[in-house]
């Protein structure tokens, strides 16, 4: 009887080395250590980004890179999770916001690219884009745009610099609608109900100083240029880069921040 017990415990054991291996097998280790090794890999990229320009730089080369693309950058990062990809190519804000979720991942020390973020408006509307570039040109004089992005990245001030409108703040000139994905924290995500972040007070402040109400629109972030082109928005704010390819279709404002593109990979 002990025998018996004895070989069924083994052979319990045994079957649980097996089920143990196969399932740590079926996330592959990570290969993307630099920049340098993303050549020959599976990238995720959300759909339409920055990321996915300069993604498609690799695309179809000798080394057979591939990129996924997926409509949520969240998605993305699931499926990296999950070994279906090798690494993700994604702004560096929301990056880090997905990492201090998800702690079997991290970011590379390299960076992949540098970009700058702009408002975009259509380009028949050149008289909205000269009034928010002045907004904007007041926003960072008086210290607010500054206080705004402190108020979602940094550790000593973040979260203590809310933007509230002020008091007597006129918008007797109607609603301008903003076009945005709400799935790329901090500049743009759901608070419960409310979409808020970086983007949204951002267009609160210069909503404010311009006389206007604000609407938010959440969509799929590739439908942000068509939208606002085909005047079904006022303007996109989604930490959007500006690109030549972008410039052919949209005007963008004067920049309100600057950003890099970085890699994300699982830490195994």
């Amino acid at each position: 009887m002990k025998k018996m017990k004895k070989f069924a415990a083994l052979s319990l054991a045994a079957a649980m080395t097996i089920v143990m291996a196969g399932c740590g097998s079926s996330v592959p280790a990570n290969s993307v250590n630099s920049v340098d090794d993303i050549e020959g890999k599976k990238i995720g990229v959300q759909l339409g980004t920055t990321g996915d320009i300069y993604a498609s730089d690799y695309e179809g080369d000798e080394a057979g890179t591939t990129i996924e693309r997926y409509n949520k950058g969240t998605d993305a990062v699931q499926a990296l999770k999950q070994g279906k990809i090798d690494c993700v190519i994604i702004d560096e804000q929301p990056a880090k916001a997905f990492v201090e979720k998800n702690d079997d991942l991290k970011i590379l020390d390299d960076v992949f690219a540098d970009e700058e973020y702009a408002i975009c408006i259509a380009k028949n509307n050149t008289e909205l884009t000269e009034a928010f570039n002045q907004a904007i040109a007041e926003l960072k004089s008086e210290g607010t745009l500054d206080s705004i992005i402190s108020n979602y990245i940094g550790d000593d001030t973040k979260g203590k610099t809310p933007y509230t409108s002020p008091a007597d703040a006129d918008h007797s000139k109607g609603t301008l609608r903003m076009a945005t994905n709400a799935a790329f924290e901090p500049y743009e995500y759901y608070d419960g109900e409310t979409v808020t972040g970086i983007d949204v007070d951002l267009a609160t402040a210069i909503c404010d100083k311009l006389g206007y109400a604000l609407e938010v629109d959440d969509m799929e972030f590739d439908s942000i240029i068509t939208a606002v082109s085909t005047g079904k928005a006022d303007f996109g704010a989604a930490g959007m880069t500006v690109t030549e390819d972008r410039l052919k279709n949209i005007d963008f404002t004067d920049t309100y921040t600057t950003a890099r593109q970085v890699i994300i990979v699982r830490k195994k």
